[in-house]
């Protein structure tokens, strides 16, 4: 390519001449070999010649394979204007200068590209703990360097591990311009309800001197509303089995069996002031056999006791020796279904602080009457002295 390039400039003239060398003394702003321009904007390349006294500079922008745009040249310069740019815009421009019979030349190629924010993602809703396919679409998009676009999936900021990526779907877009929409898969691991809360699909464009990246959140599966906290202290483990699920239906439901989603129960304020508390884990709902879980906790699972009796399971947390802070997370089995709750026992001050709180301030208060009113007698008995 290199050869044909420079035999064609050859050809018209432009390769130096006598003792010059290849763009000696040229200068092309921006300087760098590749441009990039989005459709429908407008870029400017500029192109300058300085020559010694006794000769005048000639300075010219040709175009090779395209059309070449808006040019306007001066005594030693010359600028290209492409104006709401096209992708027939794409290709090498040459500026051509000279000084008296020696000739410099320099080529910069302009790649137009199409990156909207125009992303979609899919399916409208994830299940917790379940094996399932995301997909992300980016449309209306050139070039498919895979060099230039890419697609990840984040889980937060951070790109997800265990994803495993499918590959690439390309449909062209039927309309004038050879614009495309690409569209990427993923199969997920089981994830639970929190970490589906911050997934997200991210599309970048790298091209020469530019990194752009558009995001779009995957659907959040539907939440539930926690139960209320209990007004009772540490609740006793249950003999009894868990209850049979409902054998009727409704006509909206027919036979299809409905996913049961497992509760945790906050400790009541009376629990909290024992050295001991618990969570419980529970689910209302479920085939025979339906068992309850603890997956994650704090510190891991190994700095806690564990019961287990059918739909329901308990943490007991002592916290004379461990004051959690972080997630606490239960599953169904079968089913998978998960629920998550925020704990940070660190924050929360013990009783002997407050009353001894308590006891400081009023023993302030007190000393302060005390000592108003001793300055209050010491007042008057001046006062009458001085009478």
């Amino acid at each position: 390519m290199e050869r044909s390039l420079a035999f064609l400039l050859l050809c018209l003239g432009l390769l130096p001449q006598g003792r010059g060398e290849r763009g000696r003394g040229l200068k092309v702003d921006p300087p760098e070999p590749e441009v990039a321009v989005a459709v429908g904007e407008s870029r400017q390349l500029s192109c300058y010649l300085a020559c010694p006294s006794r000769w005048a500079a000639s300075v010219q922008w040709r175009g090779l394979d395209t059309s070449l745009g808006a040019v306007q040249s001066a005594a030693g310069s010359s600028v290209l204007r492409v104006v709401n740019a096209s992708l027939s815009a794409a290709g090498t421009r040459v500026c051509v200068g000279s000084c008296g019979n020696l000739t410099f030349q320099r080529t910069v190629r302009l790649l137009v590209y199409a990156f909207p924010d125009q992303l979609s993602v899919s399916p409208t809703a994830l299940v917790p703990g379940q094996d399932q396919t995301v997909v992300c679409t980016a449309h209306n998009i050139t070039p498919l360097d895979p060099d230039s676009l890419s697609f990840s999936l984040l889980l937060g900021d951070q790109e997800l591990e265990g994803a495993q990526a499918l590959g690439w779907e390309v449909e062209p877009q039927e309309d004038e311009d050879p614009l495309f929409h690409v569209t990427e898969r993923w199969l997920l691991p089981p994830l639970g309800a929190l970490a589906l809360h911050h997934l997200q699909c991210q599309a970048t464009m790298r091209l020469p001197g530019l990194e752009l990246s558009r995001r779009r959140a995957i659907p959040e599966p539907p939440t539930t509303t926690a139960p209320e906290p209990p007004t009772s202290t540490t609740p006793e483990p249950s003999t009894t089995t868990a209850p049979e699920p409902p054998t009727s239906t409704t006509p909206e439901q027919g036979s299809i069996p409905v996913p049961c989603h497992p509760e945790i129960l906050w400790p009541s304020t009376t629990a909290e002031r024992e050295a001991t508390w618990e969570l419980l884990c529970k689910v209302a709902c479920g085939p025979p056999g339906v068992a309850v879980h603890w997956t994650q906790a704090p510190g891991g699972l190994a700095a806690y006791e564990q019961r287990e009796v059918g739909a329901q399971a308990w943490l007991t947390v002592r916290q004379a020796e461990h004051a959690p802070r972080g997630w606490f997370e239960c599953r169904v089995d079968p089913g998978g279904e998960a629920t998550s709750l925020y704990v940070d026992l660190r924050s929360t001050p013990s009783p002997g602080d407050v009353q001894r709180s308590a006891a400081l301030w009023t023993g302030t208060v007190v000393l302060g009457l005390l000592l108003l009113a001793f300055l209050a007698c010491r007042l008057r008995k001046h006062c009458r002295s001085l009478g």
